[in-house]
């Protein structure tokens, strides 16, 4: 029997999930499939807001340091329609500890996750796949496929989208996989030539066919996305973006790739978060389209509130269960609010319908005399913060 929860993942929700359990008092055990040795490619998730740093900060003040210390802040944002610009903020420098958020890839986050949580005493089994889930009365066990097994009385299951724990426990997702397809590469900072520390996004960039584009700067390097369209080959143009990807750069950039890949954005919910005494955090709860950075800042509010759950758990079988059964309401609320929210960024991104077309281009046209409009334009692709109840999104 391990004291204190079991933790089924070790990416940075259920690192998060290990590190507020110690920062409460209680021992944690993380379970991972893969060695600890083995390395993770690209950025991934790249943005952490700033309530994500403050919550890590309540866990370890020495890990929010070093993820300001190593991360990014964007020097602004400009945004660009058919080659004009439409958009242009500006970032007044800040103090590291005040910054609003930082760009950092979910490798080096990781890393510094990882190293907190060994700092804190965090226990680990690598390289051990979870296999079997069986409910106890008071407990829940967890057999790896290796035959080695775990029971603890709480287990937080943040062991992915492919959540073997979810689908042992027959845990359906409600939603679906969009139609349309991204690609998404990793180019290194060329000292000669560098972009600037902004985001950048192109509606209908002329240099890639009028394709859509995002460029988001992080330490080390840029991220861009190319929006696919229906005619396209997403794992053609991943497999060799160089040819697209030149026209996007200034001229004589290096274009050094280092990582590429393509995807359909999935829209899902779980239809319960917890079952037993196993609760569901991150992406093995939910899944969004990635506008707004709402994946990896909800699987970190996720892994806060199940550690709440878990120490206001009382000993008493209805204190338990008044417990979980609240963390379940507020953050499957949580997550389907995101959803919308990313459900809504999406829908403005594909312009799908004669009205969203016309809205977009009306916006564009009138920017130039009208800043209220470009400011739309920006912060469209992006979906609302709050979805009408503030503090609540993340």
């Amino acid at each position: 029997m391990i004291d204190g929860p079991l933790i089924v993942g070790a990416g940075p929700v259920g690192l998060s999930a290990a590190l507020l359990a110690r920062a409460r008092g209680l021992p944690a055990h993380v379970l991972e499939r893969l060695p600890e040795t083995e390395p993770k490619p690209g950025s991934r998730a790249i943005f952490l807001h700033r309530q994500t740093i403050q919550t890590l900060a309540s866990a370890s003040p020495v890990l929010a340091d070093h993820v300001l210390r190593e991360g990014l802040v964007w020097r602004g944002r400009r945004t660009y329609w058919a080659g004009r610009r439409v958009h242009h903020r500006r970032y007044e420098p800040v103090r590291p500890r005040l910054a609003p958020f930082v760009s950092l890839p979910q490798p080096r986050a990781e890393r510094l996750l990882r190293e907190a949580a060994v700092r804190a005493g965090v226990t680990f089994s690598w390289g051990a796949q979870a296999d079997d889930v069986t409910l106890l009365d008071t407990s829940v066990l967890v057999r790896a496929a290796d035959g080695r097994q775990w029971r603890s009385a709480f287990v937080v299951a943040a062991d992915g989208a492919g959540s073997v724990v979810r689908r042992r426990l027959g845990i359906l997702m409600d939603g679906d996989a969009g139609g349309n397809a991204f690609v998404v590469v990793d180019v290194a900072d060329d000292p000669d030539r560098p972009l600037p520390a902004e985001r950048v996004f192109h509606y209908r960039h002329p240099r890639a066919a009028g394709r859509n584009v995002l460029i988001i700067p992080f330490t080390g390097g840029h991220r861009v996305d190319l929006q696919c369209r229906a005619r396209d080959d997403p794992a053609e143009l991943a497999a060799d973006p160089r040819a697209w990807l030149r026209p996007l750069l200034p001229s004589g950039h290096a274009c050094e790739v280092t990582w590429s890949s393509h995807y359909l954005f999935r829209q899902a919910v779980a239809q319960t978060f917890t079952m037993g005494r196993v609760l569901l955090a991150g992406e093995a709860a939910h899944l969004y389209a990635p506008f707004g950075a709402r994946g990896l800042n909800s699987g970190i509010a996720d892994a806060a509130a199940a550690i709440d759950a878990i120490v206001n758990a009382g000993p008493g079988p209805d204190a338990v269960l008044g417990a979980l059964a609240g963390y379940d309401r507020v953050r499957r609320a949580a997550a389907e609010r995101n959803r919308a929210a990313a459900g809504k960024a999406l829908a403005h991104l594909t312009a799908a319908g004669p009205h969203r077309q016309a809205a977009q281009r009306a916006a564009a046209l009138a920017a130039r005399v009208l800043p209220r409009a470009g400011t739309w334009l920006d912060s469209k692709p992006y979906g609302p913060r709050d979805a009408g109840i503030p503090g609540s999104l993340y």
